[in-house]
Formats: C-alpha cells, structure tokens, sequence
C-alpha cells in the first residue's frame, strides 16, 4: 500500500480546496444533499445497532460506513470543507468568496438531504404512523432533546459546551478527510478514515451535518424541541465550532507546519541544482 508524505497530503488538501471552492452552485447542492442523506443513513444504523445491542460503541464502529461512502464518492462535506478549502485560500488557489460560496451551498444541500432523509425514514419506521413505539425513534428522539435542551438548561455554559464539543468532533472529521489522501488504495483510505470518524461518534461530539438529520428527525417524531432551540442552542454554535475545530486543529496546523517543510525543501533543492551548475564551469 503506497503512503504519500506529509507534503504531497498538504498538495493535494490545497488542490481538493481549490476543486471544491470552483464547483457550480448546482454541484455543491446535490452533492451536499447526498452527503447529508448518507449521513443521516449512517445516523440511523448507529442508533439501530446500538438499540439491538446494547451498546453505543457498535454503532460508533458501523457509523463511518456513510462517512465512507461520501468521500469515495467524491461528494461535498462542509464540515470536511472547514479545514481544505481554508488551506487552498491560504496556497493562494481560492479566494475567501469562493469558500463562502461553497460552504453556504453546502450547508444549503445538507438541510435538503437531510430532510428528505429523515422524511422517508420516519414514514418507514412508523409505517406511516401506524406504529408509534420504535425503539429507534424513541432514541431519536431522546438525542434531538439532549442536543437542545439539555444544553438550553444549563444556559450560557450550554453553549460553551456544544461549542468545544463541535470543535472536538471536526478536529477528528477533518483528520478523517486528511487520511483519505495519505494512500492511492481504497482499502488504504477505508481503513484511514474509519478511525477518526469513529474517535468522534464513539464519544458523543457534535457534527453539524449529523444533526441537520437528527434534530428535525427528532421533531418530526414528537420531540419537545422548537425551530429556535434548534438553531439556537445546537445548530449554529456546532457550524461555528466545526469551522473552529477543522480550520485550526487540522487545515491549519497541518499547512504550517509542512507547508514550510515542503517550501525549505524545494529552496534547498534549487540550491543544490544552482551550485552543481556553478561547479561544472
């Protein structure tokens, strides 16, 4: 299984940023919206393995499957986009207009996907509300009250909280996404970004696109959360701590510090080729 360095991830993280940051409106909204289906399909199964067995971290361990999925398939995570397309604007390959662009779009595709998920996988599980006891959904439920009240009750601290949690979690998404570039061999990719992506599901942070599909799901189904809780006490603070999380802990910790090793190299390099010149003559 062939590694790339640390320096040709960083080339291909800016050459990834720079593709996503150049993609039409209409691409960063379908496969925004497939993305966050899939996430949502991933959601369900941890949550349906965790319900049958009894434990959470079997699900944790299927949970990346979707995760998978979205980044052979070459579609569009925002939360992964926090950390590339910022070192693409920083390699001077995108402008900051351009990563907006993406992101808003995204997270636009995300919600629809979303939505449309958890619509089809609610009249599935409730045989179009003839049955109002799964297990499943009661779980849903319960989580989509604790991403909102349970930090609304404890108030500004909540928000804290949800904030450092999101943070957490992109660090190891993002990491997730990285992984996917040190190998050519998708068993090689598979294996390097199912860890990350479990480290983060296992422990109950916050992922953004997650909860787009959570969240409504759960109100959907009868939860005792309001539009404002949703956006309020979860939604915008994690999108926040994602950026925070993707951008800091991963693009641009990774960009610094091989971004400069690649660069030194390549003047030693012409060094060495300049003096060779010089000495023939």
């Amino acid at each position: 299984m062939a590694l790339f360095s640390p320096n040709q991830v960083i080339e291909s993280m800016i050459l990834s940023g720079e593709a996503k940051a150049k993609l039409p409106v209409s691409d960063l909204v379908i496969r925004g919206a497939l993305s966050g289906a899939l996430l949502g399909f991933g959601t369900t199964l941890a949550y349906t393995a965790e319900v049958q067995t009894g434990m959470g971290i079997v699900g944790a361990v299927l949970f990346p499957a979707a995760f998978v999925m979205i980044i052979l398939l070459g579609l569009e995570l925002v939360t992964g986009s926090f950390a590339l397309i910022p070192v693409a604007v920083l390699g001077k390959k995108a402008t900051v207009g351009q990563m907006m662009k993406n992101w808003l779009w995204v997270i636009v595709g995300h919600i629809v996907g979303s939505m449309i998920y958890a619509l089809l996988y609610i009249i599935a599980i409730t045989q179009l509300g003839h049955v109002n006891n799964n297990p499943v959904a009661a779980k849903i439920m319960a989580i989509a009250e604790a991403k909102t009240l349970g930090y609304k009750n404890i108030g500004t601290d909540g928000l804290i909280v949800v904030f450092v949690k999101a943070m957490l979690c992109n660090w190891m998404v993002t990491l997730g996404a990285v992984m996917a570039m040190t190998t050519k061999s998708v068993g090689g990719k598979i294996a390097a970004m199912w860890l990350p992506i479990l480290i983060f599901f296992a422990q109950g942070f916050e992922h953004a696109v997650v909860n787009m599909f959570v969240i409504p799901a759960g109100i959907m189904l009868g939860a005792h959360v309001t539009f404002v809780d949703w956006w309020l006490w979860n939604q915008l603070p994690v999108l926040v701590g994602n950026v925070a999380g993707g951008f800091l802990f991963t693009g641009l910790a990774l960009y610094v510090t091989h971004r400069k090793t690649a660069a030194r190299m390549v003047l030693e390099v012409a060094k060495s080729t300049k003096n060779t010149a010089a000495s023939r003559y």
